[in-house]
């Protein structure tokens, strides 16, 4: 709205720029009159404007320069050019510089109100599209990590300073905790923003396949190359490399990566040259390293290269208060148009479940009773079928008995279908069987 639109008119001649003050005062814009560059510029530096009229020629500080100045300081200003010296060349720098327009004077006022009026339209133009990308971004966030809890408010100050710097980072913490959640922020929050952010998880691939997959292979390194194929470091170089569940890795290509850490040198599969790549590695386990490193699994100068920051993210159990915060996120973002609500019986249901799959589950009990529930108001039995997460609850038992009853459950609610269990528990089908097989 015009009412609304903050003009600065910068002329030395006082007469034109009263009446240009005027003018645009009367049609509504909250209009300022400055009488030189500098003048124009201590404006700039005090408020935020909209719009803008530059005269080319004016003492200390001329048009030009003075449009220079104001991009750095409000990018989105739309800026006119008034010049009684009219040269293709000037009027060229001043688009380049990234003038909206400019005028000849004598300048025509009615041409002047349209070119202001247009100005005025390309800058709420810009406006929307920022607010958009605004919105797009909030609902996107990589850092949208809820909670209140003393942990999770740990976990975030220690990420925001971590990500500041180019160190490895292993992200801990059980699965369904938010770790790749965590490896975003890391990457979104740096100075690598905007650069390639890489996901892969090594469980996901047979031995054979993860190195390739890594570091690439020339035709003919295996059966089946039957073309050069770039790896994910090549891909996420000047970027981030987040090696989840980095434990599964095998020992023969820890070494391969701890050369990688120190150097940032690889070789494609078949190759013999070097090359070079500058990215910064992430890597997050469900698993205890120190623990697989003292059976041999897990080499030991890898484990501190990896850890030079460590990040350890509590589970849902512990920090119980964050739990109605998260309620609200995912039913907010959740079945389209209409929120759908906890019956009181429902909510009571969730906030004295133990979540062995963390924050995850809490999300596909959700995702599914959003979809199975017959009304706006979700009942406690439309949370896990006919039982509610409050009856499911076991007694005292260890973490991996815990974990067996809890895989088994899925596997029931999902009809025996191992890939669709793996997929709600966050873990590789490879991980599931192996987890399967110890019970």
């Amino acid at each position: 709205m015009v009412a609304e639109t903050r003009l600065l008119i910068a002329d030395d001649e006082a007469d034109f720029r009263g009446l240009l003050v005027q003018r645009y005062r009367r049609r509504g814009y909250k209009t300022v009159g400055a009488s030189d560059g500098l003048a124009a510029l201590q404006r700039l530096e005090e408020t935020n404007f909209h719009l803008a009229i530059f005269d080319l020629k004016m003492p200390g500080l001329e048009g030009i320069e003075l449009l220079r100045r104001s991009r750095e300081l409000q990018p989105d200003l739309q800026v006119i050019i008034l010049t009684g010296h009219g040269t293709v060349a000037t009027a060229i720098e001043a688009m380049k510089l990234g003038a909206y327009d400019f005028l000849e004077k004598p300048c025509d006022l009615a041409e002047l109100d349209l070119l202001l009026s247009r100005a005025a339209e390309k800058g709420s133009l810009v406006d929307e599209v920022k607010g958009w990308r605004e919105i797009h971004r909030r609902q996107n966030d990589p850092g949208a990590i809820i909670g209140q809890s003393e942990g999770i408010q740990m976990v975030l100050a220690i990420t925001r300073r971590a990500a500041l710097s180019d160190l490895p980072v292993l992200i801990e913490g059980e699965s369904g905790t938010g770790k790749e959640l965590v490896a975003q922020a890391l990457h979104h929050w740096g100075k690598r923003a905007g650069r390639p952010y890489v996901a892969v998880n090594a469980a996901a691939f047979p031995e054979t396949l993860l190195e390739s997959e890594l570091f690439g292979h020339e035709r003919g390194a295996f059966s089946g190359a039957t073309a050069t194929k770039m790896g994910l470091v090549e891909a996420a170089n000047g970027g981030t490399l987040f090696l989840d569940e980095v434990g599964e890795m095998p020992p023969a290509l820890q070494v391969k990566l701890l050369r990688f850490l120190e150097t940032g040198e690889f070789r494609h599969l078949g190759d013999t040259r070097l090359k070079q790549v500058d990215v910064r590695i992430l890597a997050a386990t469900n698993r205890d390293l120190k623990e697989q490193v003292r059976r041999g699994e897990f080499r030991l100068d890898l484990f501190y290269r990896l850890a030079t920051i460590r990040l350890s993210l509590p589970p849902l159990r512990e920090r119980r208060e964050d739990i109605p915060l998260l309620i609200e996120y995912f039913l907010d973002r959740l079945g389209g148009g209409e929120k759908k609500i906890l019956s009181s019986a429902a909510r009571e249901a969730l906030l004295s479940y133990d979540f062995p799959g963390n924050v995850r589950e809490l999300r596909s009990m959700l995702e599914r009773a959003v979809l199975m529930s017959r009304g706006r108001i979700i009942e406690k039995e439309e949370l896990l079928g006919r039982q509610s997460p409050s009856e499911v609850r076991r007694p005292a038992m260890s973490l991996e008995e815990l974990e067996r009853t809890y895989i088994n459950e899925i596997l029931t609610s999902t009809g025996g279908n191992k890939s669709q269990a793996a997929k709600i528990l966050g873990i590789s089908l490879r991980n599931l069987y192996r987890k399967l097989g110890r019970s």
